[in-house]
């Protein structure tokens, strides 16, 4: 498993290494509709990567507890790290479900969650690098435009998938298990959102 903390590292190598874990942990998710025979394996990644997430905040929030001047509020490092943390933890918890449930294939409507889940993570791991320069954070705005966006498909995907399901599936069980697994993917997604909201008010508030 990769390292994700760098020695002597502050605070922006922590937010990327944050970022990484979480695009990672995305990426395998997303692998996992496309090769769901190698599930146990996937998973078993995915479940390193969320321990590899706590390691990253555990650490910064020690860093914080440390560090007498910080780049900016010290509320808002604490809440950018949760944050991508809660995404990383949510996609756990849904992978961990398609085990539990006993699920044997992923639904087109979960591999197009993953889809966007992976793109919306991976346009956090773009604006945050500018964070490090706030009084010129360069041009951010069009990559948290396109996460709002991305949110908004992620609500229109899980609208659509649960409507589904309740339209076509005889099975109350098997509905409700795959109704939890959509919801807790789509909350993954509207994360992603939150920490496009934060960076966005980090930015507002130091420029």
């Amino acid at each position: 498993m990769f390292s994700v903390i760098p020695r002597g590292t502050k605070f922006f190598d922590l937010f990327e290494a944050a970022a990484t874990v979480m695009i990672r942990t995305a990426e395998a998710y997303a692998e996992l509709g496309r090769d769901y025979g190698r599930r146990e394996e996937i998973i078993h990644r995915i479940r390193q990567y969320e321990h590899d997430g706590d390691e990253v905040t555990h650490q910064t929030l020690d860093t914080l507890d440390k560090t007498f001047i910080t780049p900016f509020d010290r509320e808002d490092i604490q809440k950018l790290m949760v944050q991508m943390d809660d995404v990383v933890d949510e996609i756990d918890a849904a992978a961990k479900r398609l085990v539990l449930y006993r699920i044997d294939a992923p639904t087109p409507w979960l591999v197009k969650q993953t889809e966007v889940l992976v793109k919306a993570s991976t346009l956090i791991g773009q604006a945050l690098p500018k964070l490090r320069n706030l009084k010129k954070p360069g041009p951010v705005h069009e990559y948290l435009v396109e996460i709002h966006h991305l949110e908004n498909v992620g609500d229109d995907t899980n609208h659509a998938a649960v409507a589904d399901l309740y339209n076509h599936s005889k099975d109350p069980i098997h509905a409700m298990k795959w109704k939890e697994i959509y919801d807790i993917t789509e909350r993954a997604i509207d994360t992603c959102e939150d920490v496009a909201n934060t960076i966005e008010g980090i930015i507002l508030k130091n420029t």
